[in-house]
């Protein structure tokens, strides 16, 4: 789905061209993650309350190592937020609930 829906990374030249109809954030996190695990249910919460404006989308770092490599992902949890126009950005570590609700609002109006 990330090919369709974030970005065709196989495609060259490798330029970021984000390909959703709306915001999004990326979870690029681990199964054996002790932090990872505390900010999923977290970002649960967060895709109901704004399923109509932001897309989320979670990123097994074991299982994707060329997407951690494109993205240059060196922990986790990193989330990726992806403004519609506009370069992605990280926030890297477990974040509260509060920063990331402003940060989601933030997206959301770039």
């Amino acid at each position: 789905d990330f090919i369709q829906k974030v970005w065709n990374f196989e495609q060259l030249p490798r330029e970021w061209n984000f390909l959703g109809d709306k915001p999004a954030i990326i979870d690029f996190f681990a199964t054996w993650c002790g932090p990872c695990k505390m900010l999923s249910p977290v970002l649960e919460q967060l895709s109901i309350e704004y399923q109509d404006k932001l897309d989320i989308y979670k990123i097994d770092v074991d299982q994707e190592y060329e997407l951690c490599e494109l993205f240059n992902i060196r922990s986790v949890p990193t989330l990726l937020f992806c403004p519609k126009n506009k370069q992605p950005y990280e926030l890297v570590g477990s974040q509260p609930k509060s920063i990331l609700i402003t940060e989601i609002n933030n997206l959301i109006t770039l």
